[in-house]
């Protein structure tokens, strides 16, 4: 069992909500990288999303583009990124960590090197936006031979026969992305998830979480209510590109914890 398996069975054990954070890793340095990290496991992340900056990050919004560029040009790549994965596994040997990106680093580093290092630096899943099923069978094989997780994106737009081959290669949960846009997006309709949130489990037999779109307390306890977690990334980032150089830490981990109590704060039954 890996340990995305292993902790969402314990939110459903106790009848919780899962809460993914996502960061651009190097944004705005590697060590900040670190910080953040354990701080998002202290104030309550249930899976860390950690994003490889990529020069074209297509499925992003402006938010998490600059992010991306600011990591970039600060020297931030794959290999770093996984020693920071490494670093903070000496300390967090609990917290899932999944990298979130694009293929074409992961093409360069090549696959199955990039599935050896990953696993042993204590990296439990990979989402690549632009790696879809059809082409990505091979990836999975050394995902899976190392015990990491593929993590795959649903959209409202996403067909029974496309969810139904997601299904049966998908592992520790699929991240349905609430709209059709980029990330940062702001007209969330809860209602919307909902009523997808009926068909996507007729097919799913693992966790759903839901993102684009959730920027506060009332939006993340809007898509507690129906979805098994909640992924908040670009206000996230936003925190950090605000935050004076020295307190992005400390802004970012007052912002999750009041996202973790409204969480928890959706009744068991929902």
């Amino acid at each position: 069992m890996s340990r995305i398996q292993g902790r969402f069975q314990q939110l459903a054990a106790e009848r919780r909500r899962g809460l993914i954070p996502y960061i651009t890793a190097g944004d705005p340095s590697l060590e900040v990288t670190l910080a953040l990290m354990h701080e998002l496991a202290a104030a309550g992340a249930d899976v860390i999303e950690l994003g490889v900056p990529f020069s074209d990050p297509q499925a992003d919004g402006p938010t998490i583009q600059r992010a991306s560029e600011r990591a970039l040009r600060g020297g931030t790549r794959l290999a770093a990124i996984l020693d920071t994965v490494g670093r903070f596994r000496t300390t967090d040997p609990r917290t899932p960590v999944v990298l979130m990106g694009y293929a074409n680093p992961v093409e360069a580093m090549g696959h199955e090197a990039f599935a050896t290092r990953a696993a042993a630096a204590g990296v439990d899943g990979v989402l690549l936006v632009d790696l879809p099923p059809e082409e990505s069978r091979g990836f999975v094989d050394q995902l899976a031979a190392r015990g990491l997780d593929p993590i795959y994106l649903l959209s409202p737009t996403t067909t029974d026969a496309r969810i139904a081959e997601i299904a049966r290669l998908a592992r520790g949960y699929v991240y349905y992305v609430s709209l059709t846009g980029v990330t940062g997006a702001r007209h969330l309709q809860t209602a919307d998830v909902a009523s997808r949130m009926q068909v996507l489990r007729r097919h799913l037999d693992i966790p759903i979480g839901v993102g684009f779109g959730i920027r506060d307390a009332a939006s993340a306890q809007a898509i507690a209510a129906v979805a098994d977690a909640v992924v908040i990334g670009s206000r996230i980032v936003e925190e950090i590109e605000g935050s004076p150089p020295g307190e992005e830490v400390s802004r970012v981990g007052t912002f999750v914890r009041a996202i973790r109590q409204a969480i928890d704060a959706v009744p068991a039954s929902a």
